[in-house]
């Protein structure tokens, strides 16, 4: 590894990871702002994409074309979907789908194209890492598949359908996009969420209250990673 990106999607995901470096060097791009930091001698470039699949796509892109990063991380919040995950807590993606991708009136099955896949597995080894650093803070993170959407799902109905289709443990709204750039471009990457509401009827009341308390969550276990992935 020897350029780093982290992404996240809004500016609250971001915002408690770069509480971490000094000396931060802002780039402006393609109508968003890259974050160049040296930490521990490590080049990183952090970024938040702004919401959804386009704008995830287009800011992973530019970190390995443009600023030449050769491994990825996404730490960022998820709404729940197995009853096994309460606010605040941390999970994995082993692998990711589109829940919305839809072309199953020409037979093919939900979240998937020709010449796609419906699940894209994350890289083995981060998780590997970021398990071992779990268990070094102990602290409890679920492994699981998260189901990305260009939708805010707060309906028990849309729930139920991803988690039946999918066998989808959380949702959100850019990692399997993420997931589709870096297995293209050959680039390692791992996806965190912490999870910020329950993706239910009361998901926009809970949003809004821990967002940034589950974005921090999620930002302190990654930079430990990180700690980890520079030794």
């Amino acid at each position: 590894m020897k350029k780093l990106a982290i992404m996240g999607a809004m500016e609250e995901e971001i915002e408690p990871l770069l509480a971490h470096f000094d000396n931060v060097k802002v780039t402006d791009f393609a109508k968003n702002k890259y974050y160049e930091v040296t930490y521990n001698g490590l080049e990183i470039v952090i970024a938040y994409s702004k919401i959804g699949k386009v704008f995830a796509s287009l800011t992973a892109s530019t970190l390995i074309e443009k600023f030449g990063c050769d491994t990825l991380l996404f730490s960022g919040v998820a709404g729940a979907i197995n009853p096994k995950l309460k606010i605040g807590d941390l999970i994995i993606a082993d692998k990711l789908c589109q829940h919305d991708l839809d072309i199953t009136a020409f037979g093919h099955p939900h979240g998937f194209v020709p010449g796609g896949d419906v699940f894209i597995e994350t890289t083995e080894k981060l998780r590997d890492i970021a398990k071992e650093v779990a268990v070094e803070n102990s602290l409890s993170v679920l492994e699981g598949t998260i189901a990305t959407g260009d939708q805010f799902v707060h309906s028990v109905e849309r729930k139920e359908f991803i988690e039946s289709t999918f066998k989808a443990d959380a949702l959100e709204m850019e990692g399997a996009s993420v997931a589709v750039i870096c297995d293209s471009l050959s680039v390692p990457f791992f996806i965190l969420r912490a999870i910020s509401d329950t993706a239910d009827g009361g998901a926009d009341i809970d949003f809004d209250e821990f967002l940034k308390s589950s974005a921090k969550e999620s930002a302190d276990y990654l930079i430990k990673i990180v700690d980890k992935l520079n030794k």
